[in-house]
C-alpha cells in the first residue's frame, strides 16, 4: 500500500510538471508571436524599467494576469537590474501559475488578503512586497485578485504603496485571444495576433479617514478602478488612434531575455563534460584534488547545508581567500542568523581558510568547474541567497545560472588587469551579458573599476582593496620565541612567493650578501609548497621546513615550504623580496600581494614585474624598491643591514598605505547584507 501511494504521488508531480511545462511552452509562444504596442506615459516609463533604482507597485486587473509577462520582456532589456515580484495566491492554482512564470524571473510572493478570519498570508506577503520596493524591486499585484469581486479594488494595494511610500502605475491590457468563463473572464491568449499595453501615470494613493469624504470625492480605492479601468479602454482603443497627452507609443516583438552570458562557452562546456571526471583524476595524482572530495567540483555537496539564510563567497585562490576573510567576518558579526559558505578553487586555498577561519556557521566546498549541469546541481542545493565573487573570479555558465534565478551577484576587490581586459574586449558581449545584471561591483583600483565599467558593469561602488584591510597575520608565538632564541644573533632575509626562473637569481643575490654579511640567512618561501623538496635540491641540499629542519650555523638557505606561517617568516625577517616579478620567470611574473610583508612592518623590495599588482606597487611606490637582478637584489639587502634607520623608514611607508582601509569590510558587509531580506 505504501508504494502504491508512493507510485500515485510520483504520478501527480510527474503529471503537474508536464501540465506546468506545457502552459508555459504556450504561454510563450502565444505571447512571442503577437504583435506588440506599447501606451506608455512618459512619467510611468522610469518606473516601470526601475531607473536610477526607482520602484512602483505596478497594479492591473486579474483578466490580464496571462498577458503580464510580456510586459516584463518589454521591461528588462531597458534595465538589467530590474527585478519583479508578484503576488500569487497560495492555493494550488496560484503556485502553478508560480511555476510557470519563474523561469522567467517573475518571482512569487505567495499570500492573498485574509478574510472570513482565515489567513491567508496576507500580513506576511504585504511585509515582503514591501521589503522588495525598498530593495529596488517591482512589485505587481492585482488588486481584484485572487477570487474578486471582477474589477473591485481591494485594500491590498492600496495598504501596500501606502505602508512601502510608493506610487502605483495603473497597467491595462488586451490581446487577440479568447476570454473563459471564469470569475474574472481571464483573457487566455492566441498565438499571431496583437496585442496593446497601456500605462498610466504613477498615482499617489493616500488614505483618508471616512469623514474627509463627500459625495463628490472618490475613495482610493474607486480612483484606482478609475485609472485601470481608463487604461483597460485605451488599450482596446484602434492602435493608430490618437494618443493623450503625455504618452509614448512603442511597436515590438518580444521575447524572454536569455542571460546565459555565452551560447558557445555553454555548448562547450556540455560537449566536454564526460571527458572533465578523467581530468580531475588526472588532477588527484599530481595532489591537485583531494580525492574524498573531488566530486564536490561536479556539484555534488559533502557538507549539510543547515537552515536560513546562506551567503556564498567565492574566492579562486590563496590571495583571494585571505582576503575576504574579513569580509567574511563582518557579515557574520552583522547578522547572527546567517551562514557563510565558501567556495574557492585549489587545495591550498582551501587549507589556508580551514586554518585561518574556523567559524561554526562557516561551510567550505570546492567550487564546481563551470558546467551548467554541475553549476545548476550546486545552486538546487545550496539555495544562496546572494553570491559574492572575488577579483576575477567571472565564470559565464556559473553567473549565468545565478543571473537566471535572479541571484544576487556582487564582485568584490574586483580586478581586471590589462591583458585580461584586451582579452574580454574580444568577447564584448559575453563580458557585457555577465557583468550588467551584476548587483554591485566594488573594484580594487579606479583603473580596475573603469576597466569593469567599460565591459558592462553598470552599477559600481566605491573602490578599495580589501588586501589593504585584512589584518596582520597570524603567528604562533611560542613558535616565533623558540625560532627567535635558536637563530639569535644572524641577519635574515626572506624571498616570499618566489617562482621557477628567478630562484636562481634569489641564490645567486644570496651568494653576495654573504660576502659582506657572512651571518646571513635566507628564506626561500616558494609559492607552491609542494616544490619544496626539489627546490632544496636545487639550493644544494639545504634544510627544510617542511620536513621538521632547522639551518645550522653554516647553512645560507632555508626553504620554508609550509602553509600558513607567512606571518612567522615575516617576523622573523625585518626586509622581503616579493617573488614572481623578476625578469626571467616562467610564466611572464606578474608580482604578488605586497599588503601581507608590509602590514607587519618590513621593508620591501621587487622586481619589475608586477602587472597584476599594478595599484598596489603604485601606492607603495615611495617605500618598494624595485631591484632588476641578482646583483640589484644584493645591493638593497646589503643597504637595509647596514641602514637600520632607511629599513625603518621604508618600512612604515608601506606600513600605511597597507592599513589604509581597515573599515572597508564593514562598510561592503553592510551592501552586501541588504540583498537579503
Amino acid at each position: 500500500m505504501v508504494m502504491l501511494r508512493g507510485l500515485k504521488t510520483d504520478g501527480k508531480n510527474l503529471a503537474r510538471k508536464a501540465g506546468v511545462w506545457s502552459l508555459r511552452q504556450y504561454l510563450g509562444f502565444a505571447l512571442k508571436t503577437t504583435r506588440w504596442t506599447f501606451l506608455v506615459n512618459e512619467r510611468a516609463w522610469p518606473l516601470l524599467t526601475s531607473q536610477n533604482g526607482q520602484t512602483a507597485v505596478v497594479a492591473f486587473w486579474h483578466e490580464v494576469l496571462p498577458l503580464t509577462p510580456a510586459l516584463w520582456w518589454w521591461a528588462e532589456p531597458q534595465n538589467p537590474h530590474i527585478r519583479l515580484h508578484v503576488l500569487i495566491s497560495r492555493n494550488r492554482d496560484g503556485r502553478m501559475i508560480a511555476d510557470v512564470v519563474a523561469p522567467w524571473r517573475i518571482w512569487s510572493i505567495a499570500g492573498s488578503s485574509d478574510s472570513k478570519g482565515k489567513n491567508k498570508g496576507g500580513a506576511a506577503a504585504l511585509r515582503r512586497m514591501r521589503a522588495s520596493l525598498r530593495h529596488g524591486s517591482l512589485v505587481a499585484i492585482t488588486p481584484d485578485g485572487p477570487r474578486g469581486p471582477r474589477r473591485q479594488a481591494q485594500q491590498g494595494a492600496l495598504a501596500l504603496a501606502e505602508l512601502a511610500g510608493k506610487p502605483i502605475v495603473p497597467v491595462g491590457a488586451t490581446c487577440f485571444g479568447l476570454h473563459l468563463k471564469s470569475w474574472d473572464r481571464m483573457i487566455f491568449p492566441l498565438p499571431f495576433g496583437r496585442g496593446v499595453f497601456a500605462c498610466a501615470a504613477p498615482i499617489e494613493m493616500r488614505r483618508q479617514k471616512a469623514a474627509e469624504h463627500t459625495d463628490q470625492q472618490a475613495t482610493p480605492a474607486q480612483q484606482l478602478e478609475h485609472a485601470l479601468d481608463t487604461m483597460m479602454h485605451l488599450a482596446q482603443t484602434p492602435v493608430n488612434a490618437p494618443l493623450p497627452s503625455g504618452y509614448m507609443r512603442e511597436k515590438i516583438v518580444l521575447r524572454p531575455l536569455s542571460l546565459m552570458p555565452s551560447r558557445v562557452w555553454q555548448v562547450a562546456a556540455t560537449v566536454l563534460s564526460p571527458a572533465l571526471p578523467f581530468f580531475l583524476r588526472w588532477r588527484q595524482t599530481k595532489g591537485k584534488e583531494i580525492p574524498a572530495r573531488v566530486r564536490e567540483k561536479m556539484g555534488f555537496p559533502s557538507q549539510p547545508r543547515g537552515s536560513g539564510n546562506l551567503l556564498w563567497f567565492h574566492a579562486a585562490s590563496v590571495g583571494e581567500t585571505v582576503s575576504i576573510l574579513p569580509l567574511v567576518l563582518a557579515c557574520l558579526a552583522q547578522k547572527s542568523d546567517v551562514r557563510v559558505l565558501v567556495t574557492t578553487g585549489t587545495v591550498t586555498a582551501a587549507r589556508v581558510l580551514v586554518q585561518r577561519l574556523a567559524h561554526p556557521r562557516v561551510i567550505h566546498q570546492f567550487m564546481p568547474l563551470d558546467v551548467p549541469r554541475w553549476g545548476k546541481r550546486f545552486l538546487d542545493y545550496w539555495q544562496p541567497k546572494a553570491a559574492v565573487f572575488t577579483e576575477s573570479e567571472l565564470w559565464p555558465n556559473m553567473l549565468g545560472l545565478c543571473h537566471t534565478r535572479n541571484l544576487p551577484v556582487m564582485l568584490v576587490n574586483g580586478r581586471m588587469s590589462a591583458s585580461s581586459f584586451k582579452g574580454w574586449q574580444r568577447m564584448g558581449p559575453v563580458a557585457r551579458r555577465m557583468l550588467e545584471r551584476f548587483a554591485w561591483v566594488s573594484a580594487r583600483s579606479d583603473e580596475d573599476a573603469q576597466r569593469l565599467q567599460q565591459l558592462g558593469a553598470t552599477k559600481q561602488l566605491e573602490t578599495g582593496d580589501l588586501k589593504t584591510a585584512a589584518p596582520p597575520l597570524p603567528v604562533d608565538e611560542a613558535e616565533l620565541a623558540r625560532l627567535k632564541e635558536r637563530l639569535a644573533g644572524r641577519r635574515i632575509f626572506a624571498a616570499v612567493s618566489t617562482h621557477q626562473g628567478e630562484e636562481q637569481q634569489i641564490a645567486q643575490a644570496a651568494k653576495l650578501i654573504r660576502r659582506d654579511n657572512p651571518d646571513v640567512l635566507v628564506l626561500v618561501i616558494p609559492r607552491h609548497p609542494e616544490r619544496g623538496a626539489d627546490l632544496s635540491v636545487m639550493l644544494g641540499y639545504v634544510p627544510r621546513r617542511g620536513a621538521g629542519q632547522i639551518p645550522t650555523e653554516d647553512d645560507l638557505f632555508w626553504v620554508c615550504d609550509t602553509l600558513g606561517e607567512l606571518g612567522l617568516f615575516f617576523r622573523l625577517a625585518p626586509c622581503v623580496f616579493i617573488g614572481n616579478s623578476l625578469p626571467g620567470v616562467l610564466g611572464g611574473g606578474g608580482g604578488h600581494n605586497p599588503f601581507e610583508p608590509a602590514r607587519l612592518g618590513c621593508a620591501i623590495a621587487s622586481g619589475p614585474l608586477v602587472q597584476n599588482f599594478t595599484d598596489a606597487f603604485r601606492h607603495m611606490a615611495a617605500g618598494v624598491t624595485i631591484v632588476h637582478n641578482a646583483q640589484e637584489l644584493a645591493a638593497w639587502v646589503r643597504d637595509m643591514f647596514a641602514n637600520p634607520s632607511r629599513r625603518q623608514q621604508l618600512a612604515q611607508s608601506v606600513q600605511q598605505v597597507a592599513t589604509a582601509n581597515a573599515d572597508l569590510p564593514e562598510r561592503l558587509a553592510k551592501h552586501i547584507l541588504a540583498q537579503i531580506w
